[in-house]
């Protein structure tokens, strides 16, 4: 029976079949500001959280305390179990980032329909949006969520309807909510995932 690691958020960790597989080395990778040190963070704190311990490469210098602060306001008594790696000269470097090309390439070879729906959700996001729930079952996804204005779930539709991965999307429909002067527009939508 395989052993995961919990993403540190429910909906990834369903997505993903049950988290981060355990005992691999897992690379995330997107553009930068995309929240790739966030998410390892957050795993970081789960794993801790679970008496595991984690070992956490920053070639690039994302990892800050500060923000583990955050995440984790007790993170000192658990430190003992996290060890940081920070490779710096040239010839490190290089060879972090050839390890993450050949992974990069392996999963681009080995990309799971749930994995192409999660990226393709990402891509597609449009601003003042944020998703609330996402059940997948086969290739029929439903979704719901919220948005700043009703405009921004419109052009989150547009965007889901130009996808090359998204099929037969369709707004279930939007209501008004909101309590004094913030307001958000909530949502629910279906659509299919073409599987391939």
């Amino acid at each position: 029976m395989q052993d995961w690691c919990s993403t540190g958020h429910e909906l990834l960790d369903k997505a993903l079949g049950g988290g981060y597989e355990s005992e691999v080395v897992t690379t995330l990778y997107g553009p930068s500001g995309s929240g790739k040190t966030n998410l390892c963070m957050v795993a970081l704190v789960a794993t801790v959280l679970n008496g595991k311990k984690v070992v956490f490469i920053d070639p690039e210098g994302g990892f800050s305390i500060t923000r583990l602060s955050q995440i984790l306001p007790d993170f000192k008594k658990y430190l003992d179990q996290v060890l940081l790696l920070k490779p710096m000269n040239f010839e490190e470097q290089k060879k972090t980032l050839e390890q993450r090309k050949n992974i990069i390439e392996q999963l681009r070879k080995n990309q799971s329909l749930p994995v192409r729906i999660l990226t393709e959700m990402s891509n597609v996001l449009a601003s003042g949006i944020w998703l609330q729930s996402m059940s997948v079952s086969g290739e029929s996804i439903s979704i719901s969520g919220a948005g700043f204005t009703n405009e921004d779930v419109v052009n989150y539709v547009d965007n889901l309807k130009k996808s090359k991965l998204f099929t037969d999307v369709n707004l279930i429909g939007t209501q008004k909510a909101g309590s004094g002067k913030v307001v958000t527009y909530q949502f629910t939508l279906t659509c299919r995932a073409k599987a391939s």
